[in-house]
């Protein structure tokens, strides 16, 4: 019997896997999450590779999913997950409050978007509104999505402004060290706004990004 029959046989607890590139976040998570009557949390990753391989090997209910980890987004990710385990609902633990982001994991099939500096108030919930197949929101990014639909005027493929600005400066030929100092970030930082950008424009080589710019008008 697999794992999650298991723990889900006879109203069991649901069961979490846990997503994030900082061994003391997920501590903090899983802290958190056990607390709870009714929570369990089976396994952790801390890259997306090894996330793929969690959630094939224990299918959880939920998996908490970072979206800025080592090697590359947890965007593209997604639908791959879901793919492969599609009795498993991702909820989406970020900094990135950018509406962009989470209208983007949203389409690519989560269930939930939630802000870490709001995961206290709003994690527990939106693991059990993900485990029954609800949708969860931040509340301030519903308000922003449904204040601010996309404009056509607008950054194309719902860039947002920094991403525009790390774009601008990839085209006109910086390396990702330039571009982390000009903007004052951190390299990884930059790599994953180029990842972002990647996702959402769909070009991949920077021959392809410079010739997005120039259609689009950003240089």
């Amino acid at each position: 019997m697999r794992m999650d029959e298991e723990s889900s046989a006879g109203g069991g607890p649901i069961t979490i896997v846990i997503a994030d590139d900082h061994q003391v976040v997920r501590a903090g998570l899983r802290l958190l999450l056990e607390a709870e009557e009714g929570f369990r949390v089976i396994a952790e990753a801390g890259d997306v590779a090894t996330t793929e391989r969690r959630v094939t090997a224990y299918h959880p209910q939920v998996l908490i999913l970072d979206l800025n980890m080592p090697g590359e987004s947890s965007l593209p990710a997604i639908p791959r997950l879901r793919s492969s385990a599609p009795d498993t609902q991702i909820v989406v633990l970020t900094m990135q409050n950018d509406p962009a982001f989470a209208r983007e994991a949203l389409r690519a099939g989560a269930m939930g978007y939630v802000l870490k500096e709001a995961a206290d108030d709003e994690l527990v919930q939106a693991v059990r509104l993900a485990a029954a197949g609800r949708t969860y929101l931040n509340p301030e990014l519903g308000a922003r999505l449904a204040a601010e639909p996309p404009s056509a005027s607008g950054p194309p493929d719902d860039l947002s402004a920094r991403e525009t600005e790390v774009l601008r400066l990839i085209a006109l030929g910086h390396t990702n060290s330039e571009i982390a100092s000009r903007l004052y970030l951190s390299v990884r930082t930059v790599e994953s706004h180029r990842a972002h950008l990647q996702q959402k424009t769909g070009r991949t080589s920077r021959a392809d990004l410079v010739a997005y710019a120039r259609e689009h008008g950003l240089l």
